[in-house]
């Protein structure tokens, strides 16, 4: 499956054919038009599942849950470090670390996110300091997933608040870049976390992005 994973054009595809059939079913007011974009994500939700092993009817949810014109999930994080380690949370699905972040909700900056998720998912409070990257994260090294992403990942400083768990996560720590716990890599990957190291480090002042 890793092999799949490396070599998953597929996915590509599958997005881009989900996204013509989301927009169609949006824009076209045709019956016959409708029935053929229908068509065409009923193909899209069988080629992610017998490429990727998830169940039709799981990945049938998660494309037929979007509607309109089909663009980017945004996923906001925030990247909190306390001497020279990185604050990481235990993540209740999966129970492997990421940095504490989530999908961008309506009626928030990003800004205002990072700062929600930190505290809801770490319990500090936290002072956003600046943008540190915005990736695609299909050119980065997660598994597959069946939406289309967007990754932001903002530097914030720690202002006030303790460790403390919430609904999403059993487990708070800091970790040196050469102690880093088992990854939960459909959130974050471990070049990601050592490309932070390197621009808090250095001072560099660069966002990176695809």
């Amino acid at each position: 499956m890793d092999e799949l994973y490396k070599n998953s054009q597929w996915l590509s595809w599958t997005q881009k054919l989900q996204a013509i059939a989301q927009t169609g079913l949006a824009y076209s007011r045709d019956v016959y038009d409708q029935e053929r974009f229908e068509e065409l994500r009923s193909i899209s939700v069988q080629i992610m599942s017998a490429y990727s092993g998830f169940p039709q009817d799981q990945v049938r949810t998660l494309f037929a849950g979007e509607s309109g014109y089909a663009t980017p999930k945004v996923d906001v994080r925030g990247v909190a470090f306390r001497d020279n380690r990185i604050l990481l949370v235990r993540e209740t699905l999966d129970g492997l670390w990421s940095i504490p972040g989530g999908w961008a909700d309506i009626g928030y900056s990003p800004r205002e996110i990072a700062v929600k998720e930190l505290k809801e998912e770490s319990g500090f409070d936290v002072s956003p300091v600046r943008l540190l990257a915005v990736l695609d994260r299909d050119r980065h090294d997660h598994p597959p997933h069946a939406h289309y992403i967007y990754k932001m990942f903002i530097l914030c400083e720690i202002i006030g608040g303790e460790v403390m768990t919430g609904t999403e996560t059993t487990g708070v720590g800091f970790f040196a870049e050469d102690e880093l716990p088992p990854l939960s890599t459909d959130r974050v990957t471990e070049s990601q976390i050592r490309l932070f190291f390197r621009q808090v480090r250095e001072g560099d002042m660069t966002t990176v992005f695809d």
